[in-house]
C-alpha cells in the first residue's frame, strides 16, 4: 500500500488563517468530487470557521478520562476505519491526554499516512522544534507543544499562511481571533507589533530554506549542472594569502547590494594536503567571513579553477569573487593562470576580479623547508661520491679493454644513484659530473685526454649526466616530500590534540594557552590587549602601559609585546607573546593559527560574559512584561464589575428592587474585594523581595485563624471545609500573614477544584511542629513542575500569561518562610494536589 500525502499550512503566527484555509482546501476537494473527512478541526469558537464545518463529515472523536476530567483526543481507528482519501486534521504539534496511543498528534498522523490516506494539517512556526528557544526570546512565553523539523521538512507540500501584523492585529481587535475580553492583553504582549514581525521572519526563511532543499533536490534529480538565479549567492575564493581580507570584504559588499544574497568563502587545497595557505591567515579570514554572515568551507582539488567552478555549481552560485593574479606578465605567458582559466569555463556564473596590494608581486614563495637530509649523511654523500668515483675507476682500469663504455658507464651510474641515496642531491650531482670526466679521460678514446672522437661516447656521456642528474633531483624530493609530510603530520596532530581539549568543554582561553605552552616548550604565553586609552600610537609596542594582559599560562607574564621571544600580531589591539624561546617558521605557522583561535575564544568569553550580564535584565523585563499583562487584566475586571454595579444603583431612571440592590452591593463589595486583594498581594510582593516586610511572631491558634481566613473567602467559603482540633497546640507565626496565606491557598485549590468537590483544611501535629494541609480534587501538579508553580506572574498549565497575576502560591510560600515555616505541594491520593505548612510550636525559642 502507497503511503499517504501530507500536506501542511505553516502558519507564521496564531490567527493567521491555518484552519480556515485547512477547511476551504477540504471543501474545494469536495466539490471536485474526492472523498474527504474531518479528522478533527479547532474551531476556537470563530464563527466563520465553523460555517465551513457545514456539511461535511467530521469524524467523532475519541474521549479519555484523565485525573477526573473528560478529554475529546483524535480517533486514529476510526479515520483508518473510514478509509477517506483525504483527512483533515487541525495543530499538528498538539500534545495528547495522558493515556492516549501516542504522545504526540504527528505521530497519529503517520499511521494514518502509513495507511494509505492523505492528511491536510496545520502548524505555527513556534512550535517547531529548531525554533522554540528563539520564539521564547522573542515573545518571552515558552511553547511546551513542539513538532520536531523533521516531520515538518517531510512533508510532500508546505504552503505558508502568512498575514501582515497590522492586519492581523485588526482582525483581533475585530473579535475574530480571540474572545473580546482577551483582546487588550493579547495584542499588548504577545501580539505586538515586533513579536509578529519577528515570527514572520522566521517563518519566510525557515520556508525559504525548504524551498531551497527541494530546488537542489530537483536539479540533482535531473542532472542540471547550470546555475538556475533563483537567489544571488555569492562565492569569494581564499588563497591563504593576506589579500583574502580584502576580497572578503569586496564580495560581502556585492551580497549586501542584492538584498538576501548569500555570502559563501571557500578555500582549495591540494589532494596531497602539503600545500596552502596561510593557517594564520586562513583563521583570520574565516572569522570574518563568520562575523559578516557568510559561511567558511574547504574543498580538496589539484586543478583549482575546475574545484572552485564545481563548488560554486554545486551550491548554485550566481557570482564569484576573485582577486587579481600575483603572476607577472612574463609568468602568464606559460600559463593563463586561475582567474583567467576561471572566466573561460564560469558559464552562466559571473566571475568578479577584485584588484589587490598583492596583485603583480610575484607569487608567495614558500618558506625554505629544513634540509632534507641531516649534516651528517651529506657529508657521508659527499664521501661517497669523491672516494667512490676515484674507486671505481681505479677498479675499472685494468678492464677497460675487456668492457664497453655502455657497460662502464652503468657502472658509475650505479654509484650515482648510491650517493643521492645516502648524501642528496647535490654531491650526486657533483659525482656524476666527476665521473662523465673520469669516463672521458680513462674511457673514452683518445684515453688520457679529456676529449672525444666518436660522437656515439659524446651522446652516452651526456645521456648518463642527465640521468645520474634526474634521478639525484627525484630522490632529494622525495627525502623533502617525506619530511614535509611527517611535520604536516605533527603539526595536524598538534591542532588536533588543541581542538579535541578545547571541545571537551574546557575553558577554552586558559586551555589553548596552556596547550601551547606545552606543546611548544616555552616558559609563558600570554594574550596581550591594547588599552583604549593608548590611541594605538605607534610606539607602544615597548610600552608595558599600552598592554594590559588578559590570559597568561606559566611562568612571568610579558607585559609588552617586545618583552616576548616570539610575538604574533592578531589584530590592532591584540598581540600572543611567547617566552621560554625563538620558534623556527613552521612552528611560528601553527602558533598564528591558534593565535587566531585565541581571539575567537575571546569574543566568545566577552559575549557569554554579556548575556550573563543581560540575565538580570531581561528577566526583570520579562517580570515587568508579564506583571502590565496580567495586572491590566486582574485589575480591570473586578474595576468593571464595580463600576458597573455603581452605574446600575446611581441610574434614578430604573426603580430596583431590594433583591436586585442587594445583588448589585454585593457584586460590588465583592469585586472591591478582589481588588483590595490584589493590591495587597501585589504590595507584600514587592515588600518581600526589598527584604522589608515586617514579621510579628506571635502564637497563634489555628482554630481560631482558620474560621476567619475561610470567611475571608466571601462566596467561596461554601466550597471549603475545615476541620481543625481544638487540642492542637499555638504556633508560632504572625496571625495576619497566616491568614493571608490561607486565603490564597484555599482560593487556589478552589479555582481548580470540580464544582462537586470541596476543597479540605486540616491540621495535625508532627513532634515539635504542626503542619497544615489544603487539600484539593483538581487535576494536579506533575512532580517535576511542583517548583514551577511558585514562580510569580504565571499559571502552570496556563496556554498565556493573562488569565490571572499568578501571585497567590508565590506570595503564600515568600510569607510562610518569612514566619519561618515552609510550604511544599505533593500529590493527593487519588488525584489532586496537596499544599503543606509547616510550623513550629509554642514550646520552641521564638525569634522576632
Amino acid at each position: 500500500m502507497a503511503r499517504g500525502r501530507l500536506r501542511v499550512y505553516l502558519g507564521a503566527a496564531p490567527g493567521v488563517g491555518k484552519t480556515f484555509a485547512m477547511l476551504c482546501e477540504g471543501r474545494r476537494g469536495l466539490e471536485r468530487g474526492r472523498d474527504v473527512v474531518v479528522g478533527l478541526a479547532e474551531t476556537h469558537d470563530r464563527p466563520r470557521t465553523a460555517e465551513l464545518l457545514d456539511g461535511m463529515e467530521v469524524i467523532p472523536r475519541r474521549t479519555i478520562r484523565y485525573r477526573g476530567a473528560t478529554f475529546a483526543e483524535l480517533d486514529v481507528d476510526a479515520v483508518i476505519e473510514r478509509e477517506p482519501k483525504i483527512a483533515l486534521i487541525d495543530e499538528l504539534a498538539h500534545s495528547n491526554v495522558p493515556g492516549s496511543r501516542n504522545a504526540k498528534r504527528w505521530q497519529d498522523i503517520e499511521e494514518i499516512l502509513d495507511a494509505g490516506i492523505d492528511v491536510i494539517s496545520t502548524v505555527n512556526i513556534q512550535h517547531l522544534e529548531s525554533l522554540n528557544d528563539v520564539v521564547q526570546q522573542i515573545t518571552t512565553i515558552p511553547q511546551r507543544e513542539t513538532v520536531p523539523d523533521e516531520v515538518v521538512r517531510r512533508a510532500d507540500q508546505i504552503e505558508l499562511v502568512d498575514m501582515s501584523p497590522e492586519a492581523l492585529r485588526r482582525r483581533m481587535a475585530h473579535g475574530n481571533v480571540y474572545a473580546p475580553e482577551k483582546v487588550n492583553a493579547a495584542l499588548s504582549h504577545y501580539f505586538r507589533v515586533g513579536n509578529l514581525t519577528a515570527l514572520r521572519e522566521l517563518a519566510l526563511l525557515w520556508v525559504a530554506g525548504k524551498v531551497d532543499e527541494q530546488l537542489d533536490r530537483y536539479r540533482a534529480d535531473h542532472g542540471i549542472a547550470t546555475t538556475w538565479e533563483a537567489r544571488e549567492r555569492v562565492v569569494v575564493a581564499l588563497t591563504g594569502g593576506p589579500e583574502g581580507d580584502t576580497l572578503v570584504r569586496r564580495a560581502a559588499r556585492v551580497a549586501a547590494r542584492t538584498k538576501g544574497a548569500d555570502l559563501l568563502a571557500v578555500h582549495v587545497t591540494s589532494a596531497d594536503g602539503l600545500s596552502g595557505g596561510d593557517p594564520a591567515n586562513l583563521a583570520r579570514q574565516r572569522t570574518l567571513v563568520e562575523s559578516m554572515g557568510g559561511t567558511y568551507h574547504q574543498v580538496v582539488g589539484d586543478d583549482i579553477p575546475r574545484a572552485l567552478l564545481d563548488f560554486a555549481r554545486g551550491v548554485n552560485a550566481t557570482q564569484l569573487v576573485l582577486g587579481a593574479s600575483r603572476r607577472g606578465r612574463f609568468a602568464q605567458v606559460f600559463s593563463r593562470g586561475v582567474g583567467v582559466e576561471t572566466t573561460a569555463l564560469s558559464g552562466s556564473i559571473d566571475v568578479h576580479m577584485i584588484t589587490h596590494a598583492e596583485a603583480k608581486r610575484g607569487r608567495r614563495r614558500p618558506e625554505r623547508a629544513h634540509a632534507a637530509l641531516t649534516a651528517k649523511r651529506r657529508l657521508a654523500g659527499w664521501a661517497v661520491a669523491i672516494a667512490g668515483m676515484l674507486a671505481l675507476t681505479a677498479a675499472l682500469v685494468p678492464f677497460r679493454n675487456d668492457l664497453s663504455l655502455p657497460t662502464e658507464i652503468l657502472f658509475y651510474l650505479v654509484t650515482v644513484v648510491g650517493v643521492a641515496l645516502i648524501g642528496g642531491m647535490w654531491p650526486a650531482i657533483t659525482a656524476a659530473v666527476g665521473g662523465s670526466l673520469l669516463l672521458n679521460y680513462f674511457f673514452t678514446p683518445p684515453v688520457g685526454e679529456f676529449t672525444i672522437s666518436d660522437p656515439e661516447n659524446l651522446f652516452a656521456l651526456v645521456v648518463f649526466v642527465v640521468v645520474a642528474a634526474m634521478v639525484s633531483t627525484i630522490v632529494d624530493v622525495a627525502a623533502r616530500r617525506t619530511r614535509e609530510a611527517a611535520r604536516a603530520g605533527a603539526d595536524a596532530e598538534i591542532l588536533a590534540t588543541l581542538a579535541g581539549h578545547v571541545l571537551r568543554g574546557e575553558a577554552a582561553l586558559p586551555s589553548l594557552l596552556a596547550r601551547l605552552r606545552e606543546t611548544f616548550g616555552l616558559t609563558s604565553v600570554t594574550l596581550l590587549e591594547r588599552r583604549p586609552d593608548t590611541g594605538g600610537m605607534p610606539d607602544d609596542h615597548t610600552d608595558p602601559d599600552a598592554w594590559r594582559i588578559i590570559a597568561t599560562t606559566g611562568g612571568a607574564p610579558c607585559t609588552s609585546p617586545s618583552t616576548a621571544d616570539t610575538d604574533v600580531v592578531i589584530d590592532e589591539n591584540l598581540v600572543l607573546a611567547a617566552r621560554g624561546r625563538l620558534l623556527d617558521a613552521a612552528d611560528r605557522r601553527v602558533l598564528e593559527a591558534f593565535a587566531a583561535e585565541t581571539a575567537v575564544a575571546l569574543r566568545q568569553q566577552r559575549l557569554e560574559e554579556a548575556a550573563e550580564r543581560a540575565k538580570p535584565l531581561a528577566e526583570a523585563d520579562r517580570m515587568r512584561t508579564a506583571l502590565l499583562a496580567a495586572v491590566s487584566h486582574d485589575l480591570r475586571t473586578p474595576l468593571a464589575s464595580a463600576k458597573a454595579a455603581v452605574e446600575s444603583l446611581s441610574n434614578t431612571a430604573i426603580e430596583w428592587s431590594e433583591e436586585d440592590r442587594c445583588e448589585l452591593l454585593a457584586t460590588a463589595d465583592e469585586s472591591l474585594a478582589k481588588l483590595d486583594r490584589l493590591v495587597a498581594n501585589l504590595l507584600d510582593m514587592s515588600r518581600l523581595q526589598a527584604g522589608v516586610l515586617g514579621v510579628d511572631h506571635q502564637p497563634v491558634a489555628l482554630e481560631e485563624v482558620v474560621p476567619r481566613a475561610i470567611d475571608d473567602l466571601g462566596p467561596l467559603r461554601d466550597r471549603v471545609e475545615g476541620d481543625i482540633s481544638v487540642e492542637l497546640p499555638e504556633i508560632v507565626a504572625d496571625p495576619t500573614l497566616l491568614e493571608r496565606v490561607l486565603v490564597n491557598l484555599m482560593a487556589n485549590a478552589v479555582r481548580y477544584s470540580p464544582q462537586h468537590q470541596k476543597v479540605l483544611i486540616t491540621a495535625s501535629r508532627h513532634g515539635d511542629h504542626v503542619e497544615i494541609r489544603v487539600i484539593d480534587r483538581g487535576p494536579g501538579v506533575p512532580a517535576d513542575a511542583h517548583d514551577r508553580i511558585f514562580l510569580p506572574f504565571q499559571r502552570l498549565g496556563d496556554r498565556d500569561n493573562h488569565t490571572g497575576v499568578g501571585l497567590g502560591l508565590a506570595l503564600s510560600r515568600g510569607l510562610a518562610e518569612a514566619m519561618g515555616g515552609t510550604l511544599v505541594p505533593d500529590e493527593t491520593p487519588g488525584g489532586g494536589l496537596t499544599m503543606t505548612l509547616t510550623f513550629a510550636i509554642t514550646s520552641r525559642t521564638v525569634v522576632a
